[in-house]
C-alpha cells in the first residue's frame, strides 16, 4: 500500500478510537459519583476499555507518524471530533443536531482540501540533537509565557496544551523514524534519550494545561487545543523536517482555504459540545451528553474536560 494511503488509515483508524474512548469515559464519568477513588475506578472493566482504546488510538498515531509527514498527519487529529459526534449523540440519546452536521462538513472539506496539498513522501528526516534542544527550549518559553498569570487563561492555557501536545508529536515521529530506520545506526544514543524524555515532559505537561484550560468551559478551549496541535507539529516539519507543500501557489491557496473551513468546523464542533454539556442544561436533557476530548499527543494525543474524573490522557496525544 501507498505510505500517504497507509499513513492516512492509520489516522482515521486512530481518531476512531480516540472518539470511542472518549465516549466511554464520559459514559463512565456520567455515571461515577466525584468522590470515588482510584482504587475503585481500578476495578471497572469500562475503565480499562477506555484505557485500551486510548492506548490503541496512540499506537495508531505514531505508527502513521513513521508513514506519512507531519503537515498530513496531524490536521487529522480533528476527525475525533467528527467521529464523536455521531458516537456521543447516540450514547446521550439524542439525535445529531444541525450545527453539528455543519462543522462536521466543514472540517471533513478542510481536511480533504489539506489531504490534497500535503506532501504524501514517507518522512525520512529527523531532528538533530541541536535541533531537538532548540524545540524544546522554545517551546518551554512559549509556554511559561501563555502561563503567566493573567486574563483568559483558559484560552492561553489551551494553546499551550495543544503546542506542547503538538511537539510531543513531531518529537515522537523522530523517534520512531530513527527507530525504524535501517541504516545502522545506534539505537541507543544521546539524542534518541534525549528526544524520548522531551516526549515524555511536554505529553505529560499538554494533559496539565489542557485540564487547567478546561475549568472555564469545553468550548473555545477545545477549540484552540485542536487547532494548536496541528499548527506546531507542522511548523516544525516545515521549518526543519525538509516538509513541502504540493503544486506550489496554487497549493498554498487551496491549503489556506481548506484551514479556514477546517478551523469554522472545529469551532462549531466544539461550540456545539459545549452547549451539549453545559450543567445548567442538565435538568432539561435527557441524559448527559458526552464531552469530546481532543487528542494531546503522538495522537494525540485526547483530553477530557476537568470535569471528568477519570479521563485518561492519550499516549497527543496528540492528538496526536
Amino acid at each position: 500500500m501507498n505510505a500517504t494511503l497507509l499513513a492516512v488509515a492509520l489516522s482515521l483508524v486512530s481518531a476512531g478510537a480516540y472518539a470511542a474512548a472518549a465516549v466511554a469515559q464520559s459514559r463512565l464519568a456520567g455515571r461515577t459519583d466525584p468522590g470515588t477513588g482510584v482504587l475503585r475506578m481500578l476495578g471497572r472493566g469500562a475503565w480499562w476499555s477506555a484505557v485500551g482504546l486510548n492506548a490503541a488510538g496512540a499506537l495508531l498515531h505514531v505508527a502513521a507518524l513513521n508513514y506519512g509527514p507531519l503537515t498530513l498527519v496531524q490536521p487529522l487529529g480533528a476527525l475525533t471530533l467528527v467521529v464523536a459526534v455521531p458516537l456521543g449523540a447516540r450514547a446521550a440519546g439524542r439525535r445529531v443536531g444541525r450545527v453539528e452536521w455543519r462543522g462536521t462538513a466543514l472540517t471533513l472539506l478542510g481536511l480533504g482540501a489539506l489531504l490534497l496539498t500535503a506532501g504524501g513522501s514517507a518522512p525520512h528526516e529527523t531532528l538533530s540533537l541541536p535541533e531537538a534542544l532548540g524545540v524544546g527550549a522554545a517551546t518551554m518559553a512559549v509556554v511559561a509565557g501563555l502561563s503567566r498569570p493573567g486574563a483568559r487563561p483558559g484560552l492561553r492555557h489551551a494553546a499551550a496544551s495543544g503546542i506542547t501536545s503538538g511537539v510531543a508529536s513531531a518529537l515522537t515521529q523522530t523517534l520512531t523514524v530513527a527507530v525504524t530506520d535501517h541504516s545502522g545506526g545506534p539505537l541507543l544514543s544521546w539524542r534518541l534519550l534525549t528526544v524520548a524524555l522531551l516526549v515524555s515532559a511536554f505529553a505529560m505537561g499538554g494533559l496539565l494545561l489542557s485540564q487547567t484550560a478546561y475549568r472555564g468551559g469545553l468550548g473555545a478551549p477545545l477549540a484552540v487545543v485542536t487547532l494548536a496541535n496541528p499548527v506546531a507539529a507542522a511548523a516544525i516539519g516545515l521549518a526543519l523536517l525538509g516538509e513541502r507543500l504540493q503544486g506550489g501557489p496554487v497549493s498554498l491557496v487551496l491549503a489556506l482555504l481548506g484551514t479556514a473551513a477546517a478551523v469554522r468546523g472545529v469551532v462549531l464542533l466544539s461550540r456545539a459540545q459545549a452547549r451539549n454539556t453545559d450543567p445548567g442544561d442538565a435538568s432539561e436533557a435527557p441524559a448527559p451528553a458526552d464531552p469530546v476530548p481532543s487528542r494531546i499527543v503522538i495522537g494525540s494525543p485526547r483530553l477530557a474536560a476537568a470535569p471528568d474524573p477519570v479521563a485518561v490522557p492519550a499516549g497527543g496525544a496528540p492528538h496526536p
